[in-house]
C-alpha cells in the first residue's frame, strides 16, 4: 500500500513528470496523503522523533491538514549526529539497500540511507531537474561530482542515465583530463559546483580550448551557494547556460529542486519535498516573498524520513506563476546560509555578499578568499582577491586603482570598510568540491 502510494510508476522516469504541472489542489491533495504516511512511519519507528511528538502531545493523527505540520517538532543536523549512526532510519537494514555520508570533518559523520523506493524517487526527481533545464535522451552529460560517500555523483548518474542521456561518470579532479574529454567526448552538459567549472575555465583556456568549439551547452551547478554575478561570469566566459540544482543529503541529495529554463528561481519537486519558510530566530512561519530559513519535510522517504528539517538556507517563496508552466513552486536562488554568517565589528556578513561586490567590478574573476583574524582584541577581515595575468601585469598605479574599486565596491555592500588585497593569478587554492571561502584566523 504504501509503495503504490508514494510512487506512480506509470510516470515515475517521464522527463515531464505530470506532477510538475498539476493543479494546486490535487498537488495538496498528495502532500497530506503523503504527509501523514510520513509522520505515522517515522512516529513508529524513529524513537526522537516520537519521544518529541509525545512531548508535545502529539499523535500522528493530529496530523489532518498540511497546516499542522507546523505543529510537529523541527530536525536539525545534530539530531543526526547525536543519533549515529542509524539511529534516525525508519527501516530495518534488510530494506536498506544504500548509505551515503558526509565528510565528518567537523565530528561525527550524517549518515543517511535509501530503500529501493528512495533510490527511484531520487532517480525520478534528478530525471525531472534535468527535463527542467533542457536536457535530454541526445544529450552528452560529464558529470563531475564526486563520486563515494558524497550524494552528488550517483544522484546525477543514475538520473541521467534514466533521462536516457549518454553519461561520462569522471567524477571529479584531474581538471585537464576533464577539458581534454568534455572536447573530444563532446560533452553537451557539465555537472559540478560552479567554483570548480570557474576553474576549469581557466584551465581551458590554458589549454588553448576555444569553447565555441566544444558543443557544451548546460551546466548543473550545485552543491554550494553561488551568486547572479557568478552565473553572469561562466556564461559570458563559455556561452552555457548555467543552472542552479539544489538538494541536501540529509533530504535526498540533488534533486530536491532546480531552475527551469526561465532561470528565475528554483522549482522544488512538492509532491516530495514540502516546503516552508520559518524566521530563524523566532521559529515563526513566513508568508509568501518573505525571507528566512527554508525547513524542508520529506513525503516518501522510507529509509529515513526527514520530519521539519531546518537547512539553514536563506531564501523566500516566489509566489507569481512560472512562465514555464509548472505549478510546483519556485524559492529563490539560495544565496547564504544562516550558520555561514560571521560578524565584523557588529556587522552581520556573508560570503555571497562579497562575492557580489567583487564581480560587480571589472577585470576580477571569481577566485577570492575572506581571511579573518583578530589584532589587540579586534576582528579584522581582509579579501584576498585574485586577477588575471594581463591586469596582474600592468602598471602599479592601475592596480591601485582596481583594488580601491573592489574596496568601495565591499564597503557600499556590506557597510563597513575591510582590507582588500589583490593577488596573483592561481595562488587561492582550488577546489574540486566545494570552495573554501573564508578562512578563519582568529582562534589559531
Amino acid at each position: 500500500m504504501m509503495r503504490d502510494l508514494w510512487n506512480d510508476r506509470e510516470n515515475l522516469f517521464h522527463p515531464a513528470a505530470a506532477t510538475d504541472f498539476l493543479a494546486a489542489p490535487s498537488l495538496r491533495r498528495i502532500q497530506l496523503q503523503r504527509l501523514r504516511a510520513t509522520v505515522e512511519r517515522a512516529y513508529r519507528n524513529v524513537p526522537l522523533t516520537r519521544g518529541r511528538m509525545d512531548a508535545l502531545g502529539m499523535k500522528p493523527d493530529d496530523v489532518r491538514t498540511l497546516d499542522d505540520v507546523r505543529r510537529l517538532p523541527f530536525t536539525v543536523k545534530t539530531d543526526l549526529r547525536d543519533t549515529y549512526p542509524y539511529g534516525m532510519f525508519a527501516s530495518p537494514m534488510s530494506e536498506v539497500v544504500r548509505l551515503h555520508a558526509s565528510s565528518g570533518t567537523t565530528g561525527k559523520p550524517i549518515v543517511v540511507a535509501y530503500t529501493q523506493d528512495d533510490i527511484d524517487v531520487w532517480r525520478n526527481v534528478m530525471v525531472r531537474s534535468f527535463a527542467a533545464a533542457g536536457l535530454g535522451a541526445s544529450d552528452i552529460i560529464q558529470n563531475a561530482y564526486g563520486y563515494g560517500l558524497f550524494t552528488g555523483g550517483l544522484g546525477a548518474h543514475y538520473g541521467a542515465e534514466a533521462l536516457g542521456a549518454t553519461v561520462i561518470p569522471i567524477s571529479g579532479g584531474n581538471s585537464e583530463r576533464q577539458v581534454m574529454v568534455m572536447r573530444d567526448f563532446g560533452s553537451t552538459a557539465m555537472c559540478c559546483t560552479p567554483s570548480y567549472f570557474t576553474h576549469l575555465i581557466e584551465v581551458a583556456e590554458s589549454m588553448g580550448v576555444v569553447w565555441k568549439d566544444i558543443p557544451l551547452r548546460a551546466g548543473i551547478f550545485g552543491a554550494e551557494p553561488w551568486t547572479e554575478g557568478m552565473r553572469k561570469f561562466i556564461q559570458d566566459r563559455t556561452g552555457i547556460r548555467a543552472y542552479d540544482i539544489y538538494g541536501l543529503s540529509e533530504i535526498i541529495g540533488p534533486g530536491v529542486g532546480i531552475e527551469c529554463s526561465e532561470q528565475a528561481g528554483l522549482h522544488i519537486f512538492e509532491d516530495h519535498f514540502l516546503l516552508e519558510i520559518v524566521d530563524p530566530k523566532t521559529d515563526a512561519a513566513v508568508p509568501d516573498g518573505g525571507e528566512g530559513e527554508l525547513v524542508l519535510t520529506t513525503l516518501s522517504k522510507q529509509a529515513m524520513p526527514m520530519i521539519r528539517y531546518r537547512t539553514h538556507d536563506i531564501t523566500r517563496v516566489i509566489a507569481e506563476p512560472c512562465p514555464c508552466g509548472r505549478t510546483i513552486r519556485r524559492i529563490a536562488r539560495i544565496g547564504r546560509r544562516s550558520d555561514d554568517m560571521f560578524i565584523i565589528r557588529g556587522v552581520n556578513v556573508f560570503p555571497s555578499q562579497v562575492e557580489a561586490a567583487l564581480l560587480a567590478v571589472e577585470s576580477t574573476v571569481p577566485h577570492y578568499q575572506i581571511v579573518l583574524t583578530r589584532e589587540g582584541g579586534l576582528d579584522q577581515m581582509e579579501v584576498r582577491v585574485e586577477v588575471t595575468a594581463d591586469v596582474f601585469g600592468d602598471r602599479v598605479r592601475e592596480l591601485e586603482t582596481l583594488e580601491a574599486k573592489l574596496a568601495k565596491s565591499v564597503e557600499h555592500t556590506l557597510g563597513i570598510r575591510v582590507g582588500v588585497r589583490l593577488v596573483e593569478p592561481n595562488t587561492i587554492e582550488r577546489s574540486q568540491g566545494k570552495a573554501k571561502r573564508v578562512l578563519d584566523k582568529r582562534n589559531g
